[in-house]
């Protein structure tokens, strides 16, 4: 082969190696550029799942608190309500006492 033809193919083979490479260069860019994308749509779902989870735990914990909030309001009506029930049935056993402690304090000084 004349030295001419070699050279041009040699030229042709690096051309053809350039191109090769560069045509690597863009699919590695593009490949980065996909993975990139994708990650950011998994962080983003991750985050979105992250929110309404935490969001539903919230909720089932504002419930929870709700409902011991309201449980022990009602015991402490109860409480009130049999205290005072105690406290009336007490009031006239009191004045009975009362009036007997004065009477006897009256009989005393006489």
């Amino acid at each position: 082969m004349p030295r001419p033809e070699v050279l041009d193919r040699i030229k042709q083979a690096e051309q053809e190696a350039d191109e090769i490479i560069a045509e690597a260069k863009e699919d590695r860019e593009e490949t980065i550029s996909e993975a990139r994308t994708k990650a950011e749509r998994i962080r983003a779902e991750a985050e979105e799942t992250a929110d309404e989870l935490e969001e539903s735990r919230l909720a089932e914990a504002r419930k929870e608190i709700e409902a011991e909030r309201e449980r022990l309001l009602a015991e402490g009506a109860d409480d009130r309500q049999r205290l005072r029930e105690e406290a009336e049935s007490n009031v006239d056993e009191a004045v009975e006492y009362a009036i007997e402690q004065f009477e006897e304090a009256v009989h005393a000084q006489t």
